[in-house]
């Protein structure tokens, strides 16, 4: 294999995009290049290794033994680039580099678990963090974290990651809802029985493995949904009953498009962590972060405060 050079970094950024989306078509659309100029990329790259690293056609993208390898490899170069930063950053007392975090859907309407507002005290007018956000499920956002792939997830996570620091961070309320057009929706409350709830059509998130449908005691779900938006399509149509953030259904509730279904006996309370790695614990854009996050006091001092959850 020919010695690398530094343009091979950018090579090394697009063949990873092109494995992450699985092929060229959805490569397009994450890096914002037409397919020829990434077939160029990938080519210059096999040549500068000097071995084929994906077979790839019209219907198949898949990564050879070489292929996989210099993914994993790449993974790591720059995750060691992102600590580089890190600690340059930390040397000079200014915070800079990429700081990449992740958080589950349908969190942007609450005051206290949308990150926009920490992203507001955490980034300074002249700040030069670069922030590499992205949206998933709980379990995803937990495997993210312990394999490094994110600095720092926040979501209603299962607590099962080895090597991960987890921290309670704020509960989202849930209620039991139906649209508009659900014929329970102009039922009162006190009308509607258990076997009013068990016949109508149940949907649920799946990354909660059914626990839903326990909260209810309904006997079958009718379809299952990954984010809070599919939910809410769900709900919206007048064909299914579910559980959505308080947060998230109150502006359709004021509008009259749903209600909430008997809250007293159908709510749950659903506690959000954020998570990082014991590994990272000393980051200067880590701790920063983790300032705005929970301490607003200490977001604009640069990462100086202490985590308690590390010092304890």
């Amino acid at each position: 294999m020919r010695r690398l050079d530094n343009i091979d970094i950018r090579l090394l950024r697009v063949f990873v995009a092109l494995a992450d989306s699985g092929g060229f078509a959805a490569a397009q659309i994450t890096l914002n290049l037409s397919q020829p100029t990434l077939s160029t990329h990938l080519a210059e790259l096999e040549k500068r290794i000097g071995a084929q690293l994906c077979h790839r056609g019209r219907k198949q993208f898949r990564l050879t033994e070489v292929g996989r390898a210099t993914y994993d490899a790449a993974q790591k170069l720059f995750r060691d680039l992102d600590d580089f930063g890190h600690r340059i950053s930390a040397a000079s007392g200014s915070l800079s580099g990429r700081l990449r975090l992740g958080t589950s859907d349908g969190v942007f309407t609450s005051a206290e678990l949308g990150i926009q507002h920490a992203l507001g005290r955490f980034m300074g007018p002249d700040s030069d963090v670069f922030i590499d956000l992205t949206v998933g499920t709980p379990s995803e956002l937990e495997q993210q974290v312990a394999d490094g792939g994110r600095d720092i997830v926040i979501g209603p996570l299962s607590q099962k990651a080895p090597g991960v620091v987890y921290r309670d961070y704020c509960g989202e309320p849930h209620l039991l809802y139906c649209g508009r057009r659900h014929p329970l929706f102009a039922v009162p409350d006190s009308a509607i029985d258990k076997a009013a709830i068990d016949n109508a059509r149940f949907s649920v998130r799946s990354y909660r493995h059914f626990d839903d449908l326990y909260l209810v005691g309904h006997p079958r779900a009718s379809a299952s949904v990954v984010h809070m938006e599919a939910q809410l399509m769900l709900i919206l149509s007048g064909n299914f009953i579910g559980f959505l953030p308080c947060h998230f259904a109150d502006p359709w509730v004021a509008g009259g498009e749903m209600r909430a279904i008997r809250p007293r006996a159908y709510a749950f309370s659903s506690i959000h962590r954020v998570a990082y790695r014991k590994a990272d614990a000393q980051s200067l854009l880590v701790q920063a972060f983790l300032d705005a996050l929970f301490d607003p006091a200490q977001a604009t001092k640069s990462g100086t405060g202490r985590d308690p959850a590390v010092d304890a």
